[in-house]
């Protein structure tokens, strides 16, 4: 089994889950859902630097990884984790204000709000 097939899954099956945890009505699984689709964004940009076993980052060797995808998704990481901050934010938010968590603002097994 090659890595790119391993790592071609694991970006599937995140990318699964989170679109699945995205579909559900409340708001602490789409967040997590949120989060898990933007782990495997990162991961899907950091394969696409090539998958090397022990190459160098630096100019100059037959072998070397790319630099570029690890800068993107150091830069997407640090973004992640605020966006994800301000989505918590709006959801306790919403949940102080409308007393549930559906993302509709319905409440328990009601159609509307």
């Amino acid at each position: 089994m090659s890595l790119e097939f391993l790592v071609a899954s694991g970006v599937g099956w995140v990318t699964a889950c989170g679109v699945y945890l995205m579909l559900r009505g409340r708001t602490f699984p789409v967040v997590l859902g949120l989060s898990l689709l933007g782990y495997a964004v990162n991961m899907f940009i950091f394969a696409m630097g090539r998958l090397w076993w022990n190459a160098p980052a630096i100019a100059g060797s037959e072998r070397m990884a790319d630099p570029l995808p690890q800068a993107l998704v150091l830069t997407a990481i640090v973004i992640g984790f605020a966006t994800t901050g301000f989505i918590i934010e709006m959801a306790l938010r919403s949940h102080h204000e409308s007393g549930t968590d559906h993302v509709d603002g319905a409440r328990g097994g009601e159609g509307r709000p």
